[in-house]
């Protein structure tokens, strides 16, 4: 899957750093894009458009595009959340990894220093993340359930940071359960809430309030 889908890479404009570490904007198209820097230079991993620059000494360096209507935390960067907490060089702990899309911008962020410990419960999902993950050696496939850390527990390290995205009702347990055994002392905590999963019947804004609450 995947492989060389989203065409040849093409030449565009000019890439900027994100004030996020290991984040991009490609300028000079139509409109500006988030991107990474893709680590398995040319491939794309869900059909997203690949774009080449010229690096130093005649080298080249290529960006993946991030779609923020695919992934969590693009939207987030773009809708200007202060802080991600995934870097260059740290470990995470992705719970809900799904097919791998988010995982794999989050793989090239952290870099070849970096880890990606990605949990999905789903088969389905779990085959693609599977696949993802042969290319991109920084990355951990974990098919297992999130709310059940012991039975994966031998292959986590402690970790930097743990981001979420799990969309079940108790998923602010399962993060609580999570940070306990695998997030180091000063590590961080990102978590996606869908309101609609905790609690169909409530304002999303009363969600948000609770699960903060709960958080805290």
């Amino acid at each position: 899957r995947g492989g060389g889908r989203g065409g040849g890479a093409k030449k565009q404009g000019v890439v900027e750093p994100h004030r996020h570490e290991g984040v991009f904007i490609a300028r000079g198209g139509k409109e500006d894009l988030l991107a990474t820097v893709n680590s398995v230079v040319g491939e794309s991993v869900y059909g997203e458009k690949r774009i080449s620059v010229d690096g130093p000494n005649e080298t080249k360096i290529e960006y993946r595009v991030w779609n923020p209507f695919r992934s969590k935390i693009a939207a987030a960067i773009l809708g200007g959340v202060e802080e991600i907490h995934i870097k260059p060089g740290a470990k995470v702990l992705y719970l809900g990894g799904a097919s791998g899309t988010t995982v794999s911008h989050v793989s090239d962020i952290v870099g070849k220093d970096g880890l990606v410990y990605a949990v999905e419960f789903s088969h389905r999902s779990g085959r693609d993340l599977i696949n993802m993950a042969k290319k991109r050696t920084n990355v951990i496939p974990i098919i297992e359930d999130a709310r059940h850390p012991h039975k994966y527990r031998m292959l986590i390290g402690m970790v930097d940071v743990i981001f979420a995205d799990v969309a079940q009702p108790d998923q602010t347990r399962i993060v609580a359960i999570n940070a306990h055994n695998f997030l180091r002392n000063g590590g961080h905590f990102v978590i996606s809430i869908k309101a609609s999963c905790v609690d169909s019947t409530a304002e999303p804004a009363a969600v948000y309030a609770q699960e903060v609450n709960e958080i805290g």
